[in-house]
């Protein structure tokens, strides 16, 4: 059955700012409290979505969360109004209210696992939302997420639900950043390589510097629940780690039947490259290994060369790298496009995108995307109108530009106003895309 990739970006929150809550993400951690521009950023994620459905492409898309998140204060013992539950935690925790207050969710990269039908033993697409539980601010996503997805792809015949991991470091999940898939054609079986920074119950061969978020047993688990029928789990190098590369698609990135990456994301690539091959020998891999004398870890932290979307384009012969502005200002990273682009005929083209407000927080184009491989009779299910097409980006910029702030710093996370215009925003939002009351203040109105 023919099959389509369709990109599932995350759209910029109401109080996206850089609090710096990400440790181990240097990118967010160096620009801290400086101003962050909501819209701006929810606009520069929007023109992203359009460019590549000009392309072509499959492009949809998913909500923000609410934030600030009021129910977890709550649960950590505030009470009264909303009102009253923000300005006391404001008055008493004002670093709790930095991280109930993260946009983070707009890097759906991290929103969950996707096992395409053709893939899986029951012939479902198969859903896991991430538990995140590396980072607080993070870790209360998730229920959100199974909420929407829930709604987008309803349980039944066609699509299958599970809940997150249970919530302990030792089942640490961090979604499809950790995540590739490999196949001739995207209808066609593919092979998972799930990549994991740690054991949950060893030390050997952790990182040193920086904490493994995913670990080998949460990988295993969700090929598990999903019945996948054809899977491999290596190692992320910790050396990349330590380095900034928190999650593996910020050293690695994977299309079809090719695996663009760099040399030192996995501590054996050479047996990573054998082990492939032999577990799909019906694909016919293309391995890009850039070497480290060509651009260091450093540098392709600095750039997120591999934090780009390596595309099938529509009747075209070779590949497309979207990548971020940062990648052009980087010049290892940009000479090394330059020679990909004039020596590789598998990769035919690349495109420069500005994302620089989901950048400066660590999230490059491939973190604010979730790749779900969908055919026809799937499209035709879906259960919400997050499929995008011209007028409805222009009906979401347009949103955007009614609700948004162009201007965030950390001490306007204290104004009470935030709190009512977040909420008026996201009601109208799912009243645009049809989806329900997925978040818990339109849920405790009911």
């Amino acid at each position: 059955m023919v099959a389509r990739e369709f990109n599932f970006d995350g759209l910029v929150g109401p109080t996206h700012n850089y609090a710096g809550l990400s440790y181990g993400n240097e990118a967010a951690q160096s620009h801290a409290l400086q101003i962050s521009n909501p819209r701006e950023g929810a606009l520069q994620g929007l023109e992203k979505m359009r460019s590549l459905m000009k392309m072509g492409l499959g492009q949809a898309i998913l909500p923000p969360h609410e934030r600030p998140h009021i129910k977890t204060l709550r649960r950590l013992g505030f009470s009264g109004s909303d009102q009253q539950i923000l300005e006391r935690a404001i008055a008493t925790a004002p670093e709790l209210v930095r991280n109930l207050s993260s946009a983070s969710a707009m890097w759906t990269a991290n929103a969950a696992t996707i096992t395409p039908s053709s893939d899986s033993h029951d012939g479902r697409l198969h859903i896991t939302p991430a538990n995140l539980v590396a980072m607080f601010h993070r870790s209360i996503e998730h229920p959100v997420t199974a909420r929407v997805l829930q709604s987008i792809f309803p349980e039944g015949a066609r699509f299958g639900h599970h809940p997150a991991l249970p919530s302990s470091p030792h089942m640490g999940d961090e979604g499809a950043a950790n995540h590739n898939r490999f196949s001739s054609a995207y209808d066609q079986p593919g092979l998972h390589l799930f990549v994991y920074g740690a054991q949950a119950f060893s030390r050997d061969g952790a990182p040193k510097r920086y904490p493994a978020r995913q670990t080998r047993e949460a990988s295993e688990a969700i090929a598990r629940q999903h019945g996948v029928k054809s899977a491999l789990f290596v190692q992320q190098n910790p050396v990349a780690i330590d380095a900034g590369a928190f999650h593996n698609d910020v050293v690695a990135v994977s299309n079809g039947p090719v695996f663009f990456y760099h040399e030192q994301a996995f501590a054996d690539p050479a047996a990573l490259e054998e082990n492939l091959a032999k577990a799909a020998p019906a694909i016919d891999f293309s391995f890009i290994r850039v070497p480290a004398a060509e651009v260091s870890l450093k540098d392709a932290v600095k750039s997120y060369l591999f934090n780009s979307q390596l595309l099938s384009l529509p009747h075209e012969p070779g590949m497309t790298l979207i990548l971020p502005m940062e990648v052009a200002e980087t010049p290892s990273a940009k000479a090394y496009v330059d020679r990909l682009l004039a020596q590789n005929k598998v990769i035919g083209a690349a495109q420069y995108l500005d994302v620089r407000q989901s950048m400066r927080n660590g999230g490059g184009p491939a973190c604010l995307r979730l790749r779900v491989v969908l055919t026809e009779a799937e499209r035709d299910a879906l259960g919400a109108g997050v499929i995008l097409d011209e007028a409805r980006i222009d009906a979401l910029s347009a949103w955007v530009n009614r609700h948004y702030r162009d201007r965030l710093s950390a001490d306007d996370l204290r104004d009470p106003h935030l709190l009512d215009e977040s909420r008026t925003a996201l009601d109208e939002l799912t009243g645009l895309l049809g989806l329900g009351p997925v978040y818990d203040f339109q849920r405790e109105a009911d």
